[in-house]
């Protein structure tokens, strides 16, 4: 009992965006894919294609068919990779068949339905990856190829993944359109769950050619609270050797970072580059395993 007292609350808040993040999935596949004859991917695509051949309840063949895959990925993964991941499961495959109940339908537009859709399963699925667990299924084969292609986006993997069930419904059912709209909500989805793990495109890298670089360091550290790093150039032309202020800040602080250089050396030549992905203090941690 003082271990599980112990868990909530060192972990308490990333249980409750689990939690969160099962909420808005289930309720976008009840209320907006669904109905619309969007197939999920994944296992749950399997068992909404089954649902749609047996009439058996989505979410309980959802947590039958994931048993398997957990034994697997515990060996891999660990304890708390397993019960973050058992929540997200859980929690998810609960929550569509709660929302089910309700036979609500928020739109009869297929496309809204596709592009809202995906919104919402890519912010709910993101919210359960942020906090280190999986919705089980595919999820767990997209961490194993993740640890394996590390320069693959997560979401990306899941949409790979997902094809190949989108494929299958459309085969089956012969409903290549709803299997059209169905890679608008994957595509959707994958570009919000990216969004959430890996942030957007909002960091820049800057590099700063002044005759005060030790004076615009200082000051980026003071105004920026950002670090800088002094490189060694000379000018291929004129021969001069020139100190190059190096460092990388958030997007929004750029306005901030040109007045600050303007005011030290109006004549400074300054290069922004938009960067990828941070890692390091007040970005992302770079020990941080998706």
């Amino acid at each position: 009992m003082e271990k599980v007292k112990q868990f909530l609350r060192t972990d308490g808040r990333a249980v409750a965006i689990n939690l969160l993040g099962c909420a808005i999935a289930g309720l976008s596949f009840s209320w907006l894919t669904y109905p619309n004859n969007i197939v999920s991917g994944g296992l749950t695509g399997i068992a909404q294609i089954l649902n749609l051949l047996t009439g058996l309840p989505v979410g309980v063949m959802v947590i039958v068919m994931n048993v398997p895959l957990f034994l697997v990925a515990w060996r891999q993964f660990g304890l708390r990779f397993i019960i973050y991941s058992l929540i997200g499961m859980v929690g998810s495959s609960l929550a569509i068949d709660f929302f089910s109940l309700f036979r609500l339908t928020l739109t009869n537009d297929i496309l809204l339905a596709a592009v809202y859709g995906g919104l919402l399963k890519g912010l709910g699925y993101g919210l359960i990856f942020y906090t280190g667990g999986t919705s089980g299924g595919t999820d767990i084969l997209s961490r194993m190829l993740r640890r394996k292609y590390a320069y693959v986006q997560l979401g990306t993997i899941g949409l790979v993944l997902d094809a190949t069930v989108v494929a299958a419904f459309a085969i089956i059912f012969r409903r290549a359109d709803a299997a059209m709209y169905t890679i608008i909500t994957m595509f959707v989805s994958s570009r919000v769950i990216n969004l959430l793990l890996y942030g957007s495109f909002n960091s820049s890298v800057c590099y700063i050619i002044t005759v005060h670089p030790h004076t615009i360091a200082q000051r980026i550290g003071a105004s920026l609270h950002r670090g800088a790093t002094l490189l060694k150039g000379e000018g291929a032309y004129s021969g001069e050797e020139r100190d190059v202020v190096l460092c990388a800040v958030k997007r929004q602080q750029i306005p901030t970072l040109k007045k600050l250089v303007s005011d030290i050396d109006g004549n400074a030549f300054v290069i922004i580059t938009q960067s990828h992905e941070v890692f390091g203090k007040n970005f992302q941690n770079i020990g941080k395993i998706d």
